[in-house]
């Protein structure tokens, strides 16, 4: 009964019109499908996504890896037991043999991964999260809600300014994330005027600003209006790697050293609620997170220096360079690999944020996963875009089935 009979991939259209991967797997009696999301700014220790490189889709196609998966990984698995997702994960590393995932596409091997856990839990009729780790914690919703960087056409450096609400259940949090949300846009409107209301990638609105200072102002200004101060706190995802040459960091205008990002990012903390900073320096500038940690006060994330990968969180814990993992399933490439690398975070005391990608699926595995995990923090995007909102909705059914039995980050 649960061993795997089919897997079958095909290409599809991601949330940025981009090709990628969904895979079927099926047992004798049961059947559950997945979805494979891709990045914009990708770190370049992150496993590798396979893509065409023909002019189908202006190189982007993904047949190669969708063969992959139906010629390849296929026969692999067939006659596994889906509910050995540990076994299933190594047989594909094994049977890619690279340590980037080079061979067969870490798109390929994860669509595999994600559909077997998907149909062990069908199989079995246990709930995802509780097959990830039945933690039951429900997270804070961190929300991208101004866009600047590689998501936006304007002059803001940094990546992401989030808001994160934290009521006393995730369903008030989610709701007071939305109404801040919709003030902004009015917020905006009123100083920017209606042509800057677009919203991006990830649903978060991305006006013509000058400076992050701008972005920041337009949150106090909302966050105040309605009264959310005690529970809507900020952060930002600088991505730093993406305005990071030579040695120097482009911003506002200038090129900057380490040390002034530095009294750059310890005045936006002392002057607002930042409760998170993600990737404030290029990936491999560790001297300069090493610095930066020494009098840290908030949480600092890795996601291009960390890219989800064991080896690299060893070194961060080695060096101490930050203090919390952004959990990325697809920048390593299997399930069982992104559960270690959490676990490997939460054992030696970090924070662990399960994080979407700017070009997403209708698919709400991680929502599943971070309760399961009972990492307590959620990164999805805006309250706006169907692919953004069906992460927050199965939060909110996942809320309901456990009733009494969720548990909240104090």
């Amino acid at each position: 009964m649960h061993k795997i009979t089919k897997v079958k991939a095909r290409e599809i259209l991601d949330s940025r019109g981009n090709p990628t991967i969904e895979v079927d797997v099926y047992t004798k009696k049961f059947f559950a499908r997945e979805q494979v999301p891709s990045g914009a700014s990708t770190g370049i220790h992150e496993a590798v996504e396979l893509r065409d490189g023909t002019k189908r889709f202006m190189g982007k196609g993904v047949q190669h890896a969708v063969n992959n998966v139906n010629n390849i990984i296929s026969k692999k698995l067939k006659g596994m037991d889906v509910r050995n997702q540990k076994d299933i994960d190594n047989a594909m590393i094994e049977l890619d043999s690279t340590h980037n995932k080079a061979k067969l596409g870490a798109n390929a091997i994860l669509g595999a991964s994600l559909a077997c856990a998907r149909c062990s839990s069908v199989a079995q009729n246990i709930p995802l999260y509780k097959l990830l780790g039945g933690k039951n914690v429900m997270p804070i919703p961190f929300m991208n809600i101004i866009n600047g960087g590689r998501h936006a056409d304007n002059a803001l450096a940094f990546q992401e300014f989030m808001i994160a609400p934290k009521a006393k259940t995730f369903d008030e949090s989610l709701r007071m994330g939305a109404e801040t949300y919709h003030l902004l846009k009015k917020v905006i409107q009123k100083h920017y005027g209606k042509d800057s209301t677009n919203v991006g990638d990830e649903g978060g609105f991305a006006p013509n600003l000058k400076s992050e200072l701008e972005a920041l102002h337009l949150l106090i200004e909302t966050v105040e209006s309605l009264g959310f101060e005690k529970e809507v706190k900020f952060a930002i995802d600088a991505a730093a790697s993406e305005f990071y040459s030579k040695g120097k960091y482009k911003f506002g205008g200038k090129e900057r050293e380490a040390h002034n990002m530095m009294e750059i990012y310890d005045s936006m903390i002392k002057d607002y609620p930042i409760i998170s900073l993600e990737d404030p320096f290029a990936q491999d500038d560790f001297s300069a997170w090493s610095e930066f940690m020494k009098k840290a006060k908030i949480q600092i994330v890795g996601d291009d220096l960390l890219v989800t990968n064991p080896r690299r969180i060893s070194m961060a814990l080695d060096r101490k360079l930050c203090n919390a993992l952004l959990l990325k399933v697809n920048q390593i490439g299997t399930l069982t690999e992104a559960m270690e690398a959490a676990k490997l975070a939460l054992d030696n005391g970090w924070h662990v944020m399960v994080s979407h990608r700017s070009g997403e699926t209708k698919s709400s595995f991680i929502s599943d996963l971070v309760v399961g995990l009972g990492c307590g923090q959620i990164k999805a995007g805006a309250p706006c875009r169907g692919e953004r909102v069906e992460k927050y909705n199965q939060l909110l059914r996942i809320e309901e089935e456990l009733g009494s039995k969720a548990k909240y980050i104090k």
